[in-house]
């Protein structure tokens, strides 16, 4: 038989095993490798931030010192929750380290903090990764010293029982790993970690929510959200970036229960280092990210315009938080995309200035809320809400969706009208002389002030007859209408 060879191909595959064998090399050496120079205290910063690189090609010891906080922050806007952190932040303080490290890591309870915590770091090895030798009592300190073994990008976690409360209430953040040649260059690094919370009130309920322990062992949750909030990458939170960049996201899941679909919405990856290890998938839409995983996902920026992360299963995007923007400036390139830009369509209510919301809500809970203040607040919601079928002028789509400009339902029938919007409407229905056959799904998920507010706005617009909701007027609408076994209430 008549074999022929390649001798290219017969290169390149020495080369690779050449090159495999001096990143063996290169790793044994830093498990074996003692730590050089005085002690170095690790840099550890605040999500979406990370530290600069070591930019050592020698092992050291380093110290991290990492401090439990139990602090009350806002969720959602006008929604508060007691978090369990660290660092005072969710995820918690981001961890930057060399293979080959030796790390003296110190693990401080707050002493106005309820609870005993300890930490479990997926790149330790040892019993527990460093748990079983960091329980930590309020206003007591515990030390515990690790070699960094193994390149990657890692979680840690609070492992205190129970460990689901823990973990659900924001106990996680990441770890990276360098490897000893440390990773390439890049424009932006940023760090984004996925988690579900788990609240006694339903999605966007205003108020201080309590953790919700059956919802939790259901795997129910109420949020699904990017480093701890819906605010807390959007607006002036955003990712930024200029044209012709060099992203690299370090992401995280810390759960505790769901795994993520991470997408950016416009953007394809370069490369993705899945599940956190040494190889990496190119060209990839979306990677799978377990509960208590982690990846590293670069791409480079090509266009300018919002670019939209989300969790793609996509009801966790818009319904129920997992959503972020990284906000790229430049100019366009029309050879590679010519379109208008529609934000809204994307981010829904996330495109506005939700603090309206937050302010409507404390004058709701002082007794002071004017009309004025509901109408400002219903305008931004019904924005994100509302406008991609009704239009942001109210017109509606002819013979589809009727116009709320000028409505005479709205006008004779406002309580109708309220019945409509918070339990939908199929089939048939006469607008100001024009019939209408469509579906208007139920806005059951929208609590009452938001319905309220969002019904005032339009009555209030457009020529309207005036008329003021009430999120009581609501309330009892809602609880008066019998639905089916499981639906949306």
């Amino acid at each position: 038989m008549l074999r022929t060879f390649c001798y290219c191909c017969v290169g390149a595959v020495l080369l690779t095993i050449a090159g495999g064998a001096r990143d063996v090399a290169r790793a044994a050496d830093a498990d074996t490798a003692d730590a050089l120079g005085p002690p170095i205290h690790a840099v550890l910063t605040s999500p979406p931030n990370v530290p600069p690189p070591t930019m050592r090609d020698h092992p050291a010891h380093v110290i991290v010192e990492l401090e439990v906080r139990e602090v009350e922050k806002e969720i959602s806007e006008g929604v508060r929750y007691t978090f369990w952190t660290f660092g005072g932040t969710v995820p918690g303080s981001f961890i930057r380290v060399r293979q080959g490290d030796t790390v003296e890591f110190h693990l401080k309870n707050h002493p106005d903090n309820k609870m005993p915590h300890n930490i479990d770091l997926h790149g330790v090895i040892g019993p527990g990764g460093g748990a079983a030798s960091s329980f930590t009592a309020p206003g007591h300190e515990s030390q515990f010293t690790f070699k960094a073994m193994n390149q990657g990008i890692y979680v840690y976690h609070c492992a205190t029982a129970p460990v689901g409360m823990h973990v659900g209430n924001g106990m996680y953040g990441l770890m990276l790993v360098e490897p000893p040649q440390g990773l390439p260059p890049v424009d932006h690094e940023y760090y984004v970690m996925q988690g579900d919370f788990y609240t006694v009130g339903k999605y966007r309920e205003k108020g201080l929510q309590p953790f919700d322990m059956q919802k939790a062992i259901d795997e129910r949750p109420t949020y699904v959200l990017f480093n701890g909030s819906e605010s807390s990458l959007v607006g002036d939170r955003a990712l930024t970036a200029k044209v012709g960049e060099t992203v690299r996201l370090f992401v995280g899941n810390g759960g505790p229960n769901l795994v993520s679909s991470f997408h950016v919405i416009g953007e394809i990856f370069d490369r993705v280092w899945y599940e956190g290890g040494t190889h990496f998938q190119e060209n990839v839409q979306t990677t799978l990210i377990p509960a208590g995983g982690a990846a590293i996902a670069e791409f480079h920026t090509l266009v300018p315009g919002s670019f939209v992360l989300v969790d793609h299963s996509i009801f966790r995007a818009f319904n129920k938080g997992a959503l972020a923007i990284l906000k790229v400036d430049g100019p366009p390139n029309k050879a590679i995309y010519s379109g208008k830009e529609v934000d809204s369509v994307y981010l829904g209510d996330k495109a506005q200035d939700l603090a309206v919301v937050s302010r409507v809500t404390s004058s709701a809970e002082k007794g002071t809320l004017t009309v004025e203040q509901q109408v400002k607040a219903g305008q931004v919601l019904f924005a994100g809400t509302c406008s991609v079928c009704h239009q942001a002028n109210g017109h509606g789509l002819e013979g589809v969706f009727p116009p709320l400009a000028g409505s005479d339902l709205l006008a004779n029938d406002p309580k109708r009208a309220m019945h409509i919007v918070l339990n939908g409407l199929t089939g048939n229905v006469t607008v100001n002389g024009k019939t209408y056959n469509s579906v208007m799904p139920p806005m059951s998920q929208l609590n009452d002030d938001e319905l309220a507010n969002i019904l005032t706005y339009v009555t209030n617009s457009w020529g309207n007859k005036p008329y003021r909701y009430t999120a009581q007027e609501v309330a009892a609408t809602r609880k008066a209408t019998a639905r089916p076994p499981g639906a949306a209430h």
